[in-house]
């Protein structure tokens, strides 16, 4: 990628020099004790405050209510804790502080516009407006999501290594079930988009900051409350519904139900923002020549993603809302006896639920496609069939839903519609397989950790993609629905495909984003260990089902033990492999902490030219595009050289006249 430099200018839009009111400077301010300071234990103490306050609230309107005496069952007060607990919590992290000030007509400093200034560990503990900031957020409480999300997980192959001998009541075993799905399919929705595309996505279009820091910021601190509430959802007997939330069984449900709709709804929520964000920033804040045509093919990614998140989540939010009415107003939305229908709740979560799964792909499309390039040494093969294909499943995905509903009694007519259009989408699905194959053609591949996982990503896909055309075909849907089988292939379109994109990404750019050099003996291991017992343990599950066992039971036929056990064992070692890259992470970052050198990969891509990890601002000159990111081994490109100073320090002055363009 070529850019030219232009000094002295901020960065604004497209590259304009910005206008309008700029922020009040005002006296400079003495620094507050920490404990003055709105951050988490201030947001604690909101969350505490307003869950209390809501509860007494939700107490008071329930009184004398005879269908709340009668069931000793009161939804108001756990939900009106839940909402005010979520508003006390943003209200102690000091979200709306500046809103108030404006309010009360007092000015908004410039350091608070800017960002927070606060800096060491404490500033990940505040409600910072810096897109790096945020993103590291992200990347530590996506880490913690998953971790909880892997832990369950452990739980029910510990239950299912026998048919008779049980750890688990049933019901207990059905709640761990619940709670695994909806954690690891609803908090981790954003597991690249919160940490990989918040940090880098302004740092790879050359902008110095995210359109609405605020909103970005709000995001992730939506997240901590979902994942406490959802967990809390235990205390009062969990789900029994699964992460999918069926009605009526949802609306009839104990008051660990009221967890689920209040944190998926939240979870919704912090989607639609981050989205949203995500696409103005894109559209309005890129350098200056940094044409749709030289948008790095992550961007892409993240970009159609963001376009789901926007137009699929309002749709889950919705849903969730009629939910809760329905448990407590006496709404009649998904009661039949009362007029409404189950249907209209199937059909508003697969709304949702099916671009949901492109949610979680895409961007890990986007992760590899970023990786190939630069460990091929050769341009990226059909950069705008790769971005098309992944523009076609963002169309696609919203004609599909339907097929979750085969065995559910919908129109028989209905039937063949959704089963073309869910077989059309591996067409734009395959495009990125044949911009992988034609990359990979006569190419000198280095197999670095990133590389690996990017391959594993490849194989591991391939098998959900071709598992999941026997699931899109009625009659085989109809035999397999409900059964492992389903479960092996959704394992393998995420679990393979997202977490060995998003492990493969860790490895590439955490370098650049905290300056420091991950192991990679102890990368080699983990991805040599993650890839053998995650298909040793979800491969023979595609067996299990075709046997017939079914999903959320926590007995089986005797002769299905040993398979069983296997995948159970399998499934330990996997939680072990994981153990490697937490050591792995904890050792570079914390202990050992070898500095990364600036462009280890010697990637062309704009986020390597700048100082690893990045300054305040990003950039100190406004970079001008004037070529794309993977012109590798290209005639006549120059060949990438490591800049010293990188390009965020560099000036006119110190290239002297012959320079005037700088090959990144």
């Amino acid at each position: 990628m070529t850019v030219e430099l232009q000094p002295g200018k901020p960065q604004e839009p497209g590259g304009r020099v910005p206008g309008g009111r700029q922020p009040e400077p005002g006296p400079p301010r003495s620094p507050r004790a920490w404990w003055r300071r709105p951050a988490v234990h201030t947001g604690v103490a909101g969350a505490v405050l307003g869950y209390l306050l809501g509860h007494l609230l939700g107490n008071f309107i329930a009184h004398g209510y005879s269908q709340v005496q009668n069931s000793g069952q009161n939804d108001y007060a756990i939900v009106l804790g839940y909402v005010l607990g979520t508003v006390g919590w943003l209200a102690g992290l000091g979200v709306f502080n500046d809103l108030l000030r404006q309010l009360a007509g007092r000015p908004v400093h410039a350091a608070e516009e800017a960002g927070d200034s606060s800096s060491g560990l404490a500033r990940y503990f505040r409600y910072s407006l810096d897109h790096k900031v945020v993103g590291l957020q992200y990347l530590v409480g996506m880490i913690g999501y998953f971790l909880t999300g892997g832990l369950l997980a452990m739980a029910i192959r510990t239950e299912l290594l026998s048919p008779s001998t049980h750890v688990f009541s049933s019901a207990a075993y059905t709640e761990i079930v619940g709670e695994h799905g909806t954690m690891m399919m609803m908090m981790l929705s954003s597991i690249i988009l919160g940490p990989l595309g918040n940090y880098l996505m302004p740092l790879m279009i050359g902008s110095k900051r995210m359109a609405f820091p605020r909103i970005e910021a709000l995001s992730f601190w939506l997240t901590p409350a979902a994942y406490l509430i959802l967990l809390s959802g235990l205390m009062f007997g969990g789900f029994p519904f699964g992460w999918t939330g069926y009605a009526p069984l949802s609306v009839e449900a104990t008051q660990g139900a009221d967890a689920y709709a209040v944190a998926f709804g939240v979870m919704g929520i912090s989607l639609i923002l981050l989205g949203f964000n995500i696409i103005v920033t894109i559209v309005c804040y890129r350098a200056p020549g940094m044409r749709w045509s030289r948008l790095p093919i992550f961007v892409w990614a993240i970009l159609t993603t963001s376009f789901l998140m926007v137009l699929a989540a309002p749709v889950l939010v919705g849903g969730m809302y009629m939910m809760i009415t329905d448990r407590t107003v006496q709404t009649a939305f998904f009661t039949s006896d009362l007029g409404g229908s189950s249907y209209l709740w199937e059909n508003l979560f697969w709304f949702f639920g099916h671009p949901e799964v492109y949610i979680l792909a895409l961007p890990g499309f986007g992760i590899v496609c970023e990786i190939l390039p630069v460990f091929c040494r050769k341009p990226l093969f059909g950069y705008r069939i790769a971005a098309a294909g992944m523009v076609g499943v963002t169309l696609l995905s919203f004609f599909v839903w339907q097929h979750h509903l085969f065995d559910s009694g919908i129109n028989p007519d209905m039937r063949p519609v959704f089963m073309l259009t869910t077989e059309l989408i591996s067409i734009p699905t395959g495009f990125i397989f044949l911009v992988a194959l034609g990359t990979f053609w006569k190419a000198k591949i280095r197999f670095s950790v990133p590389m690996l996982f990017a391959l594993g990503f490849y194989f591991n896909f391939l098998i959900g993609g071709i598992s999941g055309v026997f699931l899109s075909d009625v009659p085989a849907d109809t035999t397999e629905h409900g059964t492992f089988f389903v479960m092996a292939h959704f394992h393998y379109t995420i679990m393979g495909g997202l977490v060995f994109a998003f492990m493969g990404g860790l490895y590439y750019w955490l370098p650049k984003m905290m300056g420091i050099e991950l192991n990679q003996k102890l990368g080699k291991i983990h991805f040599w260990t993650m890839f053998v017992f995650f298909n040793s343990t979800f491969l023979p599950l595609f067996a299990v089902g075709m046997a017939g066992q079914p999903r959320r039971v926590y007995t089986y036929a005797r002769s299905l033990e040993t398979l069983n056990d296997w995948v159970s064992i399998s499934a330990f070692l996997l939680g072990g492999s994981i153990l490697v890259f937490v050591i792995n992470f904890v050792w570079s970052t914390v202990i050992a902490r070898v500095p990364a050198p600036g462009n280890p990969w010697r990637s062309r891509g704009l986020e390597w030219q700048i100082p690893s990890p990045p300054p305040p601002g990003n950039f100190t000159v406004v970079p001008v595009v004037l070529s794309g990111p993977y012109e590798y081994g290209v005639a006549g490109a120059p060949p990438v050289a490591d800049l010293d100073p990188p390009l965020g320090v560099i000036s006119r002055d110190s290239l002297g006249d012959a320079a005037e363009q700088v090959e990144v």
